[in-house]
């Protein structure tokens, strides 16, 4: 082998193993962490809060006590937590990442939190030296489990080059959108067109219910037309079937549309359908379904149509 070929292996090599500290391991978070550990990185692993899952520790899952001693191993740190104040409190709390950060570190966020908010973060970041990514992900956990997840950038082009075969190892569809703050309104729009379609394959199954069709046999016969859809696909048949196991609980999409409707009315721009959106959620909680997946939104519309899609 000549000296050139051995060299660029030793390279591919050397990038494939990185030290990465992964910060959130629920739902999305765990699946994305083994994704990076098939691809041949070293995972650390905060127990600041919760125990790292058994089945991500051994030679490539090392679990430290705080996020400071995570970010003080790790090359790369990538955070996905549920809200802002989580991402703030684990950056810059007692013992939080920040606390290690110096120059050539790179801070990945991939949870869904305040493009406002993620705006600031990033400047916190970067005052340490180290450079900062905002990347919140669409796909749910299928997508997570599958590494097939859309992935949403905002920052440097220089950054996104340094860290682009970490996202390949989590995501198919990843663009970097422009600056810090940018990849966190991507994941808002995402989650407005998201909700608002299941509200429309809502309605659709209630309204073909009540009238006495059979709502298995019309979404089968709109999954051949203009108005198919993954959300007809996936969530229509969860809403047929009852499953609402989470995928992605209402309380997260709340969440999201709630940064929606802040920023919006900071922004001065009207959004009447996610505000109704928000409302069936709304009455999701009511009924007790703050834990379902997202197509549950169908409940909401079945409880004020006093109509049930599965004759339960």
């Amino acid at each position: 082998m000549s000296p050139g070929v051995g060299s660029a292996g030793a390279a591919r090599q050397e990038e494939k193993n990185m030290k990465i500290g992964f910060i959130g391991t629920g739902i999305m978070g765990k699946p994305m962490a083994q994704n990076l550990q098939k691809a041949g990185h070293t995972l650390y692993f905060s127990e600041h809060y919760n125990k790292a899952p058994a089945d991500l520790l051994g030679e490539n899952g090392i679990a430290l006590a705080t996020p400071s001693a995570v970010a003080q191993e790790a090359e790369v740190i990538i955070t996905m937590v549920p809200n802002t104040p989580q991402v703030e409190d684990v950056l810059f709390g007692a013992n939080g990442v920040a606390e290690s950060l110096t120059a050539g570190k790179i801070v990945i966020d991939m949870s869904s939190i305040s493009p406002i908010a993620t705006k600031e973060i990033a400047k916190r970041v970067n005052e340490t030296g180290a450079d900062y990514l905002d990347a919140p992900v669409s796909g749910g956990e299928v997508g997570a489990i599958n590494a097939a997840l859309t992935i949403m950038v905002g920052g440097e082009q220089s950054v996104f080059d340094k860290v682009k075969p970490l996202f390949d190892a989590m995501g198919k569809n990843i663009t970097l959108v422009g600056g810090n703050g940018d990849g966190q309104t991507t994941k808002v729009a995402n989650q407005i067109i998201v909700a608002l379609n299941i509200e429309a394959v809502a309605e659709a199954l209630v309204f073909a219910s009540k009238a006495g069709a059979d709502p298995a046999k019309v979404r089968e016969a709109l999954m051949g037309g203009f108005a198919s859809s993954k959300i007809l696909e996936v969530h229509g048949e969860r809403m047929v079937k009852g499953t609402f196991d989470p995928g992605f609980r209402i309380a997260l999409h709340q969440k999201d549309l709630n940064l929606a409707l802040t920023g919006a009315r900071e922004l001065g721009v009207s959004l009447p359908n996610t505000a109704g959106a928000q409302e069936l959620f709304n009455t999701c909680n009511a009924l007790g379904g703050a834990g379902w997946d997202h197509s549950g939104m169908v409940k909401a519309l079945e409880h004020l149509a006093n109509h049930n899609i599965r004759g339960e």
